[in-house]
Protein backbone atom coordinates (compact mmCIF):
# COMPACT_ATOMS: atom_id res chain seq x y z
CA UNK A 1 0.00 0.00 0.00
CA UNK A 2 1.54 3.57 -0.67
CA UNK A 3 -0.07 6.45 0.81
CA UNK A 4 0.64 10.06 0.45
CA UNK A 5 2.63 12.06 3.19
CA UNK A 6 0.32 13.51 5.46
CA UNK A 7 0.71 16.29 8.16
CA UNK A 8 0.06 15.93 11.69
CA UNK A 9 -3.62 17.59 12.62
CA UNK A 10 -3.11 21.35 12.54
CA UNK A 11 -3.59 21.41 16.43
CA UNK A 12 -0.49 20.11 17.07
CA UNK A 13 0.99 23.95 16.47
CA UNK A 14 -0.02 23.83 19.81
CA UNK A 15 1.92 21.72 20.86
CA UNK A 16 4.86 23.02 19.19
CA UNK A 17 4.11 26.48 20.94
CA UNK A 18 3.71 24.97 24.38
CA UNK A 19 6.64 22.84 24.37
CA UNK A 20 8.56 26.33 22.83
CA UNK A 21 6.70 28.80 25.71
CA UNK A 22 8.05 25.81 28.33
CA UNK A 23 11.74 25.78 27.04
CA UNK A 24 12.04 29.78 26.88
CA UNK A 25 9.65 31.55 29.38
CA UNK A 26 12.32 31.73 32.53
CA UNK A 27 14.64 33.02 29.93
CA UNK A 28 12.87 35.35 28.42
CA UNK A 29 11.05 36.58 31.37
CA UNK A 30 14.26 37.30 33.19
CA UNK A 31 15.70 39.35 30.25
CA UNK A 32 12.56 41.35 29.76
CA UNK A 33 12.98 42.00 33.76
CA UNK A 34 16.63 42.52 33.28
CA UNK A 35 16.54 44.96 30.69
CA UNK A 36 13.64 46.84 32.37
CA UNK A 37 14.85 47.21 35.73
CA UNK A 38 18.16 47.85 34.60
CA UNK A 39 17.86 50.79 31.74
CA UNK A 40 14.64 52.32 33.71
CA UNK A 41 12.67 51.56 30.01
CA UNK A 42 9.06 51.04 30.30
CA UNK A 43 7.02 48.17 30.68
CA UNK A 44 5.69 48.91 27.48
CA UNK A 45 9.15 47.83 26.11
CA UNK A 46 9.21 45.05 28.11
CA UNK A 47 5.45 43.74 26.49
CA UNK A 48 7.05 44.11 23.09
CA UNK A 49 9.77 42.15 23.80
CA UNK A 50 7.22 39.42 25.07
CA UNK A 51 4.94 39.76 22.35
CA UNK A 52 7.81 39.57 20.08
CA UNK A 53 8.77 36.36 21.36
CA UNK A 54 5.69 35.07 21.31
CA UNK A 55 5.15 35.87 17.41
CA UNK A 56 9.05 34.46 16.82
CA UNK A 57 7.37 31.15 18.71
CA UNK A 58 4.25 30.78 16.76
CA UNK A 59 6.28 31.07 13.31
CA UNK A 60 8.90 28.46 13.84
CA UNK A 61 6.08 26.37 15.68
CA UNK A 62 3.94 26.72 12.19
CA UNK A 63 7.14 25.76 10.29
CA UNK A 64 7.99 22.76 11.97
CA UNK A 65 3.93 21.63 11.81
CA UNK A 66 4.66 22.20 7.93
CA UNK A 67 7.60 20.67 7.47
CA UNK A 68 6.78 17.12 9.63
CA UNK A 69 5.20 15.20 7.64
CA UNK A 70 4.53 11.19 8.17
CA UNK A 71 4.05 8.64 5.63
CA UNK A 72 2.03 4.94 5.96
CA UNK A 73 3.52 2.49 3.61
CA UNK A 74 2.98 -1.66 3.36
CA UNK A 75 6.38 -2.48 5.63
CA UNK A 76 7.14 1.21 7.58
CA UNK A 77 6.36 4.55 8.47
CA UNK A 78 8.14 7.18 7.15
CA UNK A 79 8.58 10.35 8.90
CA UNK A 80 10.26 13.77 7.25
CA UNK A 81 11.05 16.58 10.11
CA UNK A 82 12.81 19.91 10.46
CA UNK A 83 12.69 23.41 9.59
CA UNK A 84 16.25 23.73 7.86
CA UNK A 85 17.97 20.14 8.26
CA UNK A 86 15.75 17.85 6.97
CA UNK A 87 15.56 14.52 9.08
CA UNK A 88 13.79 11.16 7.54
CA UNK A 89 13.28 8.20 9.24
CA UNK A 90 12.32 5.12 8.13
CA UNK A 91 10.92 2.59 10.55
CA UNK A 92 9.96 -1.02 9.68
CA UNK A 93 6.77 -2.19 11.54
CA UNK A 94 8.90 -5.37 12.86
CA UNK A 95 11.05 -3.03 14.56
CA UNK A 96 8.41 -1.64 16.71
CA UNK A 97 8.31 -2.67 20.27
CA UNK A 98 5.13 -0.59 21.87
CA UNK A 99 2.70 1.69 20.51
CA UNK A 100 2.00 4.37 23.69
CA UNK A 101 -1.44 6.34 22.84
CA UNK A 102 -2.40 9.14 25.06
CA UNK A 103 -5.14 11.88 24.28
CA UNK A 104 -5.19 15.29 26.01
CA UNK A 105 -7.56 17.88 26.51
CA UNK A 106 -6.99 19.32 23.30
CA UNK A 107 -6.91 15.77 21.45
CA UNK A 108 -9.94 14.36 22.86
CA UNK A 109 -11.81 17.66 21.57
CA UNK A 110 -10.83 16.78 18.35
CA UNK A 111 -11.14 12.79 18.67
CA UNK A 112 -7.62 12.92 17.70
CA UNK A 113 -4.68 10.57 19.71
CA UNK A 114 -1.12 11.16 20.77
CA UNK A 115 1.23 8.43 19.07
CA UNK A 116 4.50 7.44 20.45
CA UNK A 117 6.86 4.70 18.81
CA UNK A 118 9.80 3.07 20.61
CA UNK A 119 11.70 0.63 18.51
CA UNK A 120 14.00 -2.10 19.51
CA UNK A 121 17.29 -0.13 17.78
CA UNK A 122 15.90 3.03 20.12
CA UNK A 123 15.49 1.94 23.43
CA UNK A 124 17.33 4.12 25.48
CA UNK A 125 17.56 7.01 23.12
CA UNK A 126 16.91 10.48 24.73
CA UNK A 127 13.86 10.71 22.83
CA UNK A 128 10.87 7.92 21.79
CA UNK A 129 12.19 7.00 18.01
CA UNK A 130 9.09 9.06 16.82
CA UNK A 131 6.12 11.05 18.24
CA UNK A 132 3.11 11.87 16.10
CA UNK A 133 1.13 14.19 18.31
CA UNK A 134 -2.68 14.86 16.05
CA UNK A 135 -3.19 11.90 14.12
CA UNK A 136 -6.81 10.28 14.55
CA UNK A 137 -7.80 7.12 16.07
CA UNK A 138 -8.62 5.24 12.18
CA UNK A 139 -4.49 6.02 11.32
CA UNK A 140 -3.52 5.07 15.10
CA UNK A 141 -4.99 1.62 14.55
CA UNK A 142 -3.80 1.18 11.15
CA UNK A 143 -0.04 1.40 12.37
CA UNK A 144 -1.61 -0.88 15.30
CA UNK A 145 -2.68 -3.19 12.27
CA UNK A 146 0.29 -3.43 10.47
CA UNK A 147 2.96 -4.04 13.30
CA UNK A 148 0.77 -6.69 14.40
CA UNK A 149 0.77 -8.01 10.95
CA UNK A 150 4.20 -7.51 10.65
CA UNK A 151 4.90 -9.81 13.67
CA UNK A 152 2.53 -11.84 12.68
CA UNK A 153 1.08 -12.32 16.77
CA UNK A 154 -1.50 -10.26 17.07
CA UNK A 155 -2.20 -6.54 17.29
CA UNK A 156 0.30 -4.97 20.02
CA UNK A 157 -2.19 -2.77 21.37
CA UNK A 158 -6.38 -3.38 21.19
CA UNK A 159 -8.45 -0.08 20.37
CA UNK A 160 -9.11 2.29 23.00
CA UNK A 161 -10.94 -0.51 24.74
CA UNK A 162 -9.56 -3.85 23.82
CA UNK A 163 -10.90 -6.72 24.84
CA UNK A 164 -8.82 -9.29 26.94
CA UNK A 165 -8.71 -10.87 30.28
CA UNK A 166 -9.55 -7.97 33.18
CA UNK A 167 -6.26 -8.08 35.24
CA UNK A 168 -6.72 -4.90 37.78
CA UNK A 169 -9.23 -1.53 38.61
CA UNK A 170 -9.27 1.11 41.07
CA UNK A 171 -11.83 1.43 42.35
CA UNK A 172 -13.21 5.45 43.93
CA UNK A 173 -12.32 4.04 47.90
CA UNK A 174 -8.92 2.61 46.56
CA UNK A 175 -8.12 6.12 44.59
CA UNK A 176 -8.83 8.19 47.28
CA UNK A 177 -6.50 6.16 49.60
CA UNK A 178 -3.86 6.58 46.81
CA UNK A 179 -4.18 10.46 46.78
CA UNK A 180 -3.84 10.92 50.39
CA UNK A 181 -0.87 8.10 50.90
CA UNK A 182 0.89 9.27 48.00
CA UNK A 183 4.61 11.21 48.25
CA UNK A 184 3.60 13.69 45.62
CA UNK A 185 3.58 16.49 47.47
CA UNK A 186 7.26 16.45 47.87
CA UNK A 187 6.92 16.67 43.72
CA UNK A 188 5.27 19.98 43.85
CA UNK A 189 7.41 21.46 46.81
CA UNK A 190 10.20 20.61 44.63
CA UNK A 191 8.76 22.41 41.79
CA UNK A 192 7.85 25.39 43.68
CA UNK A 193 11.28 25.14 44.71
CA UNK A 194 12.75 24.98 41.17
CA UNK A 195 11.22 27.63 39.53
CA UNK A 196 12.01 30.25 42.30
CA UNK A 197 15.59 29.02 42.22
CA UNK A 198 14.88 30.26 38.39
CA UNK A 199 13.29 33.72 39.25
CA UNK A 200 15.55 34.70 42.20
CA UNK A 201 17.15 37.37 40.29
CA UNK A 202 13.28 38.95 40.09
CA UNK A 203 12.89 38.45 43.37
CA UNK A 204 15.02 40.13 46.26
CA UNK A 205 15.38 36.93 48.44
CA UNK A 206 17.98 38.41 50.09
CA UNK A 207 16.55 41.56 51.41
CA UNK A 208 13.44 39.73 52.29
CA UNK A 209 16.03 37.28 54.45
CA UNK A 210 17.76 40.89 56.12
CA UNK A 211 14.61 42.12 57.26
CA UNK A 212 13.22 38.85 59.02
CA UNK A 213 15.32 40.14 61.96
CA UNK A 214 13.13 43.45 62.31
CA UNK A 215 9.99 41.44 62.14
CA UNK A 216 7.19 41.75 64.95
CA UNK A 217 6.25 38.15 67.13
CA UNK A 218 2.69 38.74 65.46
CA UNK A 219 4.73 38.70 61.69
CA UNK A 220 6.35 35.68 62.75
CA UNK A 221 3.06 33.43 63.49
CA UNK A 222 1.52 35.39 60.38
CA UNK A 223 4.60 33.57 58.16
CA UNK A 224 4.43 30.20 60.04
CA UNK A 225 0.39 30.01 59.21
CA UNK A 226 1.15 31.51 55.55
CA UNK A 227 3.76 28.60 55.85
CA UNK A 228 1.37 25.74 57.23
CA UNK A 229 -1.16 26.94 54.43
CA UNK A 230 1.25 26.82 51.69
CA UNK A 231 2.26 22.96 52.38
CA UNK A 232 -1.13 22.37 53.09
CA UNK A 233 -2.32 23.91 49.52
CA UNK A 234 0.92 21.70 47.98
CA UNK A 235 -0.82 18.24 49.50
CA UNK A 236 -4.17 19.72 48.01
CA UNK A 237 -2.68 19.87 44.49
CA UNK A 238 -0.88 16.70 44.95
CA UNK A 239 -4.18 15.16 45.91
CA UNK A 240 -5.84 16.37 43.01
CA UNK A 241 -2.85 16.04 40.67
CA UNK A 242 -3.04 12.03 41.47
CA UNK A 243 -6.55 11.09 41.33
CA UNK A 244 -6.65 12.86 37.81
CA UNK A 245 -3.33 10.86 36.88
CA UNK A 246 -4.48 7.51 38.15
CA UNK A 247 -8.39 7.68 37.88
CA UNK A 248 -9.91 5.16 35.33
CA UNK A 249 -6.93 2.86 35.61
CA UNK A 250 -7.06 -0.73 34.27
CA UNK A 251 -4.91 -3.19 33.59
CA UNK A 252 -6.25 -5.40 30.92
CA UNK A 253 -4.03 -8.75 29.46
CA UNK A 254 -4.65 -9.10 25.64
CA UNK A 255 -2.85 -12.52 24.21
CA UNK A 256 0.88 -11.88 25.27
CA UNK A 257 0.47 -8.11 26.44
CA UNK A 258 -0.94 -6.06 29.35
CA UNK A 259 -2.54 -2.92 28.02
CA UNK A 260 -2.63 -0.16 30.72
CA UNK A 261 -5.70 2.29 30.48
CA UNK A 262 -5.28 5.95 32.88
CA UNK A 263 -5.96 9.18 33.25
CA UNK A 264 -8.93 11.64 33.34
CA UNK A 265 -8.20 14.97 32.10
CA UNK A 266 -5.22 13.21 29.74
CA UNK A 267 -6.25 9.77 29.02
CA UNK A 268 -3.64 7.10 28.71
CA UNK A 269 -2.97 3.76 26.98
CA UNK A 270 0.30 1.43 27.28
CA UNK A 271 0.89 -1.52 25.97
CA UNK A 272 3.55 -3.44 27.66
CA UNK A 273 5.03 -6.69 25.76
CA UNK A 274 4.97 -9.84 28.69
CA UNK A 275 7.97 -10.79 27.32
CA UNK A 276 9.80 -7.47 27.63
CA UNK A 277 9.33 -7.33 31.37
CA UNK A 278 12.37 -7.76 33.17
CA UNK A 279 11.44 -7.49 37.06
CA UNK A 280 8.68 -7.02 39.19
CA UNK A 281 8.87 -4.46 41.96
CA UNK A 282 6.93 -3.17 44.94
CA UNK A 283 7.19 -0.56 46.72
CA UNK A 284 6.07 0.13 49.96
CA UNK A 285 6.41 3.79 51.57
CA UNK A 286 6.15 4.52 55.22
CA UNK A 287 2.51 5.08 55.08
CA UNK A 288 1.38 2.35 53.03
CA UNK A 289 3.04 -0.18 55.10
CA UNK A 290 1.12 0.02 58.12
CA UNK A 291 -1.59 -0.29 56.86
CA UNK A 292 -0.70 -3.24 54.05
CA UNK A 293 -0.71 -1.54 50.62
CA UNK A 294 1.54 -1.27 48.21
CA UNK A 295 2.50 -0.10 45.11
CA UNK A 296 3.43 -2.68 41.83
CA UNK A 297 5.96 -1.46 39.04
CA UNK A 298 7.10 -3.67 35.46
CA UNK A 299 10.90 -2.42 34.79
CA UNK A 300 10.48 -2.96 31.05
CA UNK A 301 13.34 -3.14 28.55
CA UNK A 302 11.59 -0.47 26.49
CA UNK A 303 11.21 3.01 26.83
CA UNK A 304 13.22 6.38 26.28
CA UNK A 305 15.97 8.28 28.98
CA UNK A 306 13.62 10.74 28.69
CA UNK A 307 10.13 8.50 29.67
CA UNK A 308 11.34 7.11 32.39
CA UNK A 309 7.70 5.57 32.16
CA UNK A 310 8.73 3.77 29.65
CA UNK A 311 11.18 1.59 31.50
CA UNK A 312 9.35 1.43 34.62
CA UNK A 313 5.79 0.89 34.57
CA UNK A 314 2.59 0.90 37.27
CA UNK A 315 1.06 -2.28 37.13
CA UNK A 316 -0.79 -1.89 40.37
CA UNK A 317 -0.96 1.68 41.56
CA UNK A 318 -2.66 0.42 45.22
CA UNK A 319 -3.39 -3.04 45.82
CA UNK A 320 -3.37 -4.67 49.16
CA UNK A 321 -0.01 -6.84 50.02
CA UNK A 322 -1.57 -10.27 50.23
CA UNK A 323 -3.52 -9.85 46.91
CA UNK A 324 -0.32 -9.33 45.13
CA UNK A 325 0.49 -12.96 44.60
CA UNK A 326 -3.46 -13.44 43.21
CA UNK A 327 -3.61 -10.76 40.60
CA UNK A 328 -0.29 -10.97 39.42
CA UNK A 329 0.66 -14.72 39.24
CA UNK A 330 -2.39 -15.51 37.01
CA UNK A 331 -1.20 -12.59 34.41
CA UNK A 332 2.23 -13.02 34.52
CA UNK A 333 2.84 -16.41 35.19
CA UNK A 334 6.40 -16.47 34.86
CA UNK A 335 6.83 -14.49 37.77
CA UNK A 336 5.83 -15.67 41.56
CA UNK A 337 5.16 -13.42 44.38
CA UNK A 338 7.27 -15.30 47.59
CA UNK A 339 6.03 -14.83 51.07
CA UNK A 340 8.83 -16.02 53.00
CA UNK A 341 12.68 -14.22 52.79
CA UNK A 342 15.88 -15.25 54.39
CA UNK A 343 16.66 -12.59 56.49
CA UNK A 344 20.66 -10.90 57.46
CA UNK A 345 22.81 -12.79 60.08
CA UNK A 346 22.89 -10.69 63.51
CA UNK A 347 25.66 -9.17 63.15
CA UNK A 348 24.68 -7.18 60.17
CA UNK A 349 22.00 -5.25 62.22
CA UNK A 350 25.13 -3.97 64.39
CA UNK A 351 26.74 -2.75 61.13
CA UNK A 352 23.88 -1.10 59.84
CA UNK A 353 23.40 0.98 63.19
CA UNK A 354 27.17 1.66 63.29
CA UNK A 355 26.64 3.60 59.46
CA UNK A 356 24.01 5.24 60.98
CA UNK A 357 25.95 6.52 63.91
CA UNK A 358 28.31 7.78 61.76
CA UNK A 359 25.78 10.43 60.69
CA UNK A 360 23.81 11.34 63.75
CA UNK A 361 26.65 11.04 66.33
CA UNK A 362 28.84 14.22 64.93
CA UNK A 363 25.44 16.14 64.61
CA UNK A 364 24.96 15.39 68.44
CA UNK A 365 28.61 16.23 69.50
CA UNK A 366 28.43 19.95 67.46
CA UNK A 367 25.18 20.60 68.84
CA UNK A 368 25.62 19.95 72.34
CA UNK A 369 29.05 22.23 72.22
CA UNK A 370 27.20 25.16 71.01
CA UNK A 371 23.74 24.70 71.57
CA UNK A 372 24.17 23.93 75.02
CA UNK A 373 20.62 22.44 76.81
CA UNK A 374 19.17 22.55 73.10
CA UNK A 375 21.66 20.64 71.82
CA UNK A 376 19.73 17.70 73.88
CA UNK A 377 16.85 18.01 71.32
CA UNK A 378 19.76 16.30 68.77
CA UNK A 379 19.22 12.97 70.91
CA UNK A 380 15.87 12.13 68.99
CA UNK A 381 18.02 12.38 65.47
CA UNK A 382 20.19 9.67 67.20
CA UNK A 383 17.30 7.49 68.44
CA UNK A 384 15.16 8.24 64.86
CA UNK A 385 18.31 7.12 63.14
CA UNK A 386 18.84 3.73 65.13
CA UNK A 387 15.57 3.43 64.69
CA UNK A 388 15.79 3.65 60.92
CA UNK A 389 19.08 0.98 61.05
CA UNK A 390 16.91 -1.45 63.05
CA UNK A 391 14.29 -1.34 60.22
CA UNK A 392 16.37 -1.63 57.68
CA UNK A 393 17.79 -4.38 59.23
CA UNK A 394 14.72 -6.65 60.02
CA UNK A 395 13.45 -5.87 56.21
CA UNK A 396 16.60 -6.68 53.85
CA UNK A 397 16.71 -10.69 52.95
CA UNK A 398 16.54 -12.43 49.61
CA UNK A 399 15.25 -15.89 48.76
CA UNK A 400 16.03 -18.00 45.33
CA UNK A 401 12.32 -20.00 43.69
CA UNK A 402 11.58 -21.68 40.33
CA UNK A 403 14.67 -19.68 38.51
CA UNK A 404 13.70 -16.83 40.19
CA UNK A 405 15.74 -14.31 42.22
CA UNK A 406 13.98 -12.06 44.99
CA UNK A 407 15.50 -9.53 46.90
CA UNK A 408 14.22 -7.29 49.54
CA UNK A 409 15.27 -4.01 50.89
CA UNK A 410 15.28 -0.55 52.56
CA UNK A 411 15.46 2.35 50.86
CA UNK A 412 16.20 5.96 53.04
CA UNK A 413 14.94 4.31 55.98
CA UNK A 414 11.56 5.31 54.63
CA UNK A 415 10.48 2.87 51.56
CA UNK A 416 10.27 -0.93 51.43
CA UNK A 417 11.25 -2.67 47.88
CA UNK A 418 11.19 -6.18 46.74
CA UNK A 419 12.58 -6.92 42.96
CA UNK A 420 11.89 -10.41 41.62
CA UNK A 421 14.25 -11.08 38.76
CA UNK A 422 14.09 -13.95 36.25
CA UNK A 423 17.23 -15.86 36.04
CA UNK A 424 17.33 -15.38 32.09
CA UNK A 425 16.43 -11.77 32.76
CA UNK A 426 19.54 -10.92 35.12
CA UNK A 427 22.21 -8.85 33.08
CA UNK A 428 24.92 -9.40 36.28
CA UNK A 429 25.62 -9.72 39.57
CA UNK A 430 27.84 -7.90 41.80
CA UNK A 431 29.51 -8.96 45.32
CA UNK A 432 31.45 -6.40 46.91
CA UNK A 433 33.61 -6.73 50.22
CA UNK A 434 34.83 -4.52 52.38
CA UNK A 435 37.78 -4.68 54.73
CA UNK A 436 34.97 -4.83 57.59
CA UNK A 437 32.64 -6.94 55.62
CA UNK A 438 35.75 -9.61 55.05
CA UNK A 439 35.97 -9.75 58.74
CA UNK A 440 32.98 -10.52 59.68
CA UNK A 441 32.19 -13.13 56.62
CA UNK A 442 29.61 -10.59 55.05
CA UNK A 443 29.37 -8.63 51.74
CA UNK A 444 26.96 -6.62 49.75
CA UNK A 445 25.17 -8.32 47.20
CA UNK A 446 24.04 -6.58 43.78
CA UNK A 447 21.93 -7.95 40.89
CA UNK A 448 20.95 -5.78 37.46
CA UNK A 449 18.91 -6.04 34.75
CA UNK A 450 18.07 -4.18 31.56
CA UNK A 451 15.50 -1.41 31.69
CA UNK A 452 15.32 1.62 29.27
CA UNK A 453 18.65 3.63 29.40
CA UNK A 454 20.52 2.08 31.69
CA UNK A 455 20.02 -0.63 34.56
CA UNK A 456 17.64 -1.65 37.31
CA UNK A 457 17.78 -3.89 39.83
CA UNK A 458 18.42 -4.46 43.82
CA UNK A 459 20.94 -4.19 46.47
CA UNK A 460 21.20 -6.27 50.13
CA UNK A 461 24.17 -4.77 52.09
CA UNK A 462 25.65 -7.13 54.80
CA UNK A 463 24.65 -10.36 53.08
CA UNK A 464 25.89 -13.74 54.60
CA UNK A 465 28.97 -14.84 52.82
CA UNK A 466 27.16 -18.81 52.34
CA UNK A 467 24.27 -17.19 51.36
CA UNK A 468 26.35 -15.17 48.72
CA UNK A 469 28.12 -18.47 47.47
CA UNK A 470 24.60 -19.94 46.96
CA UNK A 471 23.28 -17.19 44.89
CA UNK A 472 26.55 -16.90 42.62
CA UNK A 473 26.68 -20.55 42.27
CA UNK A 474 22.67 -20.77 41.22
CA UNK A 475 23.36 -17.91 38.48
CA UNK A 476 23.64 -19.51 35.30
CA UNK A 477 27.31 -19.86 33.54
CA UNK A 478 27.75 -17.50 30.47
CA UNK A 479 26.28 -14.75 32.20
CA UNK A 480 29.22 -11.59 33.43
CA UNK A 481 29.56 -12.27 37.22
CA UNK A 482 31.95 -10.18 38.80
CA UNK A 483 33.22 -10.51 42.56
CA UNK A 484 35.55 -6.44 43.40
CA UNK A 485 37.01 -6.11 46.49
CA UNK A 486 37.16 -2.47 47.95
CA UNK A 487 38.52 -0.82 50.62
Amino acid sequence: MMSKPKRLHPIAILGYMGKRIKNFIFPIAAFTFSVTRDSGRPLLFALGVSLLAIIIIFITSLLSWVRYTYQLEQDELRIKDGIFIRKKRYIPYERIQSIDLSEGILQRLFGLVKLQIETAGGMGAEEAEAVLSGISKGEALVIQEFTAAAKGNGAIEGKDLPEGQSVYKISTGKLLILSLTSGGVGVVISAVLALLSQVDDLIPFRRLASGIGKWTAPSLILLTILVVIGFFLAWVIALIGTMLKYANFTVIKKDNDLVITQGLLERRQITIPLKRIQAIRISENIVRQPLGYATVYAESAGGSSANQEGSKVTLLPIVKLDQIASILEPAITDYLVPTTFTPLPKRSMWRCIFRHWYIAIPIVIVSLIFLKIWGLLSIILLGAMTLGAVLKYKAAGWTLAEQQLTLRYRTLMLIRTTVIMKKNKIQSLEIRESYFQQKQELGTFEAFVKSGAGDAGGTVVDMEKGDLKEIYDWYSSGKEKRICSER
